[in-house]
């Protein structure tokens, strides 16, 4: 008897993303169509200007479809307006990205718990829930220095356990290893590969690298705004 697969988390169909008009015109996005399963990794995978960032706002609902369709969760998320859109993707996605986006003199459990701020989340609540992100990715010593202080291996996962707290379904990582060395890649690799592993935590990945990518469990190849074979967007 064979199990049952994971549902269907996030769904596209004939999605287009187009900016400008007349000869200003450009298509980022080109009727693209995509199931994502609780608990994968996905590679979405592209050379710069393929598509591959305007795929993933899409995604994690920074950015509204020209046209075509988003479902979550079996609900279109379109409908949501405001607060209840920035609540709905505070609670479900963690971002890491490549340029960290922390405030250098802020400290590092400030800047941890930026996200359960815009959520609404007491003080005390806060803290247990950043100092305790901090303890799983090993900075639990560095929660009172300054961001700027931090090693750029250390602001990664300082990066990462601001994705955890608010306890997301998804982590959209864009180019997570690109401003680390191959040694402190690997480990910031390792970390958000066990968190979809161990705890479920569906990964999406928006990468060039090749090697980052064949660790998914799935890979896409974006090339100018359509998913094509492989071989195709070499």
């Amino acid at each position: 008897m064979t199990s049952a697969l994971p549902d269907t988390l996030l769904s596209i169909t004939d999605i287009t993303k187009t900016y400008g008009r007349g000869q200003n015109r450009f298509d980022a996005l080109r009727g693209v169509s995509l199931d994502i399963r609780e608990g994968e990794s996905l590679a979405i995978v592209g050379k710069s200007g393929s598509g591959k960032s305007t795929l993933m706002h899409l995604l994690a609902l920074l950015d509204e479809p020209s046209t075509g369709t988003i479902v979550l969760s079996g609900a279109d998320p379109r409908r949501l307006r405001g607060r209840s859109l920035n609540r709905t993707r505070n609670k479900t996605f963690g971002f890491v990205f490549q340029q960290f986006f922390l405030t250098p003199s802020a400290t590092v459990l400030d800047n941890v718990i930026l996200p359960m701020k815009i959520a609404g989340v007491g003080r005390r609540e806060r803290r247990r829930r950043g100092m305790a992100a901090l303890e799983q990715l090993g900075l639990a010593d560095k929660a009172k220095n300054k961001a700027t202080d931090l090693s750029g291996g250390q602001k990664q996962r300082t990066v990462i356990a601001r994705a955890l707290v608010n306890n997301p379904r998804v982590i959209f990582a864009d180019e997570p290893t690109g401003n680390l060395d191959s040694a402190t890649g690997a480990v910031v690799e390792d970390i958000l590969f066990d968190l979809n592993r161990e705890h479920g935590i569906t990964l999406i990945v928006v990468t060039h690298d090749e090697d980052l990518a064949a660790r998914c469990d799935r890979r896409i190849h974006i090339k100018d705004g359509l998913i094509v074979p492989a071989e195709v967007a070499a």
